[in-house]
């Protein structure tokens, strides 16, 4: 059985990380480890479930390092696989199988919120407000490659290296990461990014389950209520780079 790791993000949702936890130990694939990473916000770690985080390997750190810290973090984990999930994202049970199922046949990064960036034909750029999306907002009954995904990764322990292989500016700092693993990826592994199916009738497949990715995702601590011009920006740094969007 292919090992896996899980890394929960411990930010400002106290509320998610129990059901969380749970959804990971129901998992019909087990995993090897469940992390938890904490970004001290406001010295609020008292709010968070105190069983959960001593049932989980956790780490809690006195500073906020923002969204890219996870996914230097994931270089401790000691799986073949690696799942990190955002704080707003609580998957079914069976989201870690069909990861785990889909990545045989589609080698690459795997998420359950996956984009589709238009191009205006003018302009040549992405429009963050005209694009295709696939998974557990809008269900996809076959696995479906797209440009970038957010809300859960799951990917290969090794291909962190390609992750870390260009520094994100100082001034990314509470957004990006998910753009940037794509980038890298495709860049230096020749690997493209997918979303698992999210069949209709089987939402235990789904890295993401609707009720709690509304309630949470779009409550006052979603990044994209304050982070969209970041987002933007870090986008067309990577298109200058070299990032080949699939309409482009």
């Amino acid at each position: 059985m292919s090992s896996v790791s899980v890394i929960l993000s411990g930010y400002r949702r106290n509320y998610s990380l129990k059901q969380q936890y749970e959804k990971i130990v129901e998992q019909s694939h087990k995993v090897k480890d469940i992390y938890f990473y904490k970004n001290d916000y406001n010295n609020n770690i008292h709010e968070f479930d105190s069983n959960t985080i001593n049932n989980c390997k956790s780490f809690v750190g006195n500073v906020n390092l923002g969204v890219w810290s996870r996914f230097a973090f994931a270089l401790n984990c000691k799986s073949k696989y690696v799942c990190i999930f955002d704080d707003d994202t609580i998957p079914g049970t069976k989201w870690i199988e069909n990861c785990i199922n889909t990545i045989q046949t589609h080698n690459g990064l795997l998420g359950t919120r996956g984009v589709i960036f238009n191009v205006n034909s003018g302009a040549n750029n992405p429009v963050f407000e005209n694009y295709i999306e696939h998974g557990w907002k809008y269900p996809n009954e076959q696995t479906q490659k797209v440009d970038i995904v957010g809300h859960a990764w799951f990917f290969e322990r090794d291909w962190l290296s390609a992750f870390w292989r260009e520094i994100p500016a100082d001034d990314i700092f509470f957004a990006g990461e998910d753009m940037h693993f794509s980038y890298s990826i495709q860049k230096y592994l020749g690997l493209n990014t997918y979303v698992p199916p999210h069949p209709h009738n089987d939402k235990e497949m789904w890295g993401s389950i609707p009720e709690s990715a509304w309630s949470y995702g779009t409550d006052q601590h979603a990044t994209s209520a304050f982070a969209a011009e970041e987002m933007k920006k870090y986008l067309y740094h990577l298109i200058s780079n070299g990032f080949k969007l699939i309409n482009q």
